[in-house]
């Protein structure tokens, strides 16, 4: 193991997961906190509750979007200083915002791992227990990001999965694959 590995190992990190509403992105976070828990202390960013807890009041202008997004990246960058892997769950649609928040945590000497979970159009409205795509292609709701607003996927993330094409735990696996091979994770043991 190499002197940063051991370093990265030591501090928190931020796990980014972005992507469109129902694509998976809160499934997926749980699913990948019990292998990060045992290692270190685990707290997920679910982009509803912070909504719901630390942004009420802000609407779904770029405005309120960006200071959502960077509220977010401000809470997780103080539960990574303390040595724990922050993991977000957001669409944080914008790629100019999200590369913000890497900067800022990257300033910091904080690991900032990104994911895109993607999923087709058609999977994330059968998906839609609440019909709000189907409201918003039918025009009744504005700003619905990736409906009629933009979701500007990552340019370069670390991570791609595809919640429409692969099981959850195919899409985990890979997520921690990338996590060890980054060294923020003990190589994984094989019996």
């Amino acid at each position: 193991m190499s002197f940063e590995q051991s370093q990265a190992r030591r501090g928190g990190f931020v796990l980014w997961f972005t992507g469109l509403s129902g694509a998976g992105k809160s499934t997926l976070s749980r699913a990948v906190a019990p292998h990060l828990a045992a290692e270190r202390h685990v707290e997920i960013l679910d982009g509803d509750e912070v909504r719901t807890h630390l942004s009420r009041g802000l609407g779904f202008s770029r405005e309120d979007r960006d200071v959502n997004v960077h509220r977010i990246g401000f809470v997780a960058r103080l539960l990574a200083r303390a040595g724990a892997a922050a993991v977000t769950a957001a669409i944080s649609p914008y790629r100019e915002t999200r590369d913000e928040v890497r900067r800022h945590c990257e300033a910091e000497g904080i690991p900032f791992v990104e994911v895109h979970v993607q999923a087709r159009l058609e999977t994330l409205v059968s998906r839609d227990v609440k019909g709000l795509y189907a409201r918003a292609l039918a025009g009744e709701i504005p700003h619905f990001t990736g409906v009629s607003d933009p979701y500007e996927p990552p340019a370069a993330p670390e991570v791609t999965v595809s919640s429409d094409g692969e099981e959850v735990a195919r899409s985990a696996e890979k997520v921690l694959a990338h996590l060890r091979a980054r060294g923020l994770l003990e190589p994984e043991v094989r019996a």
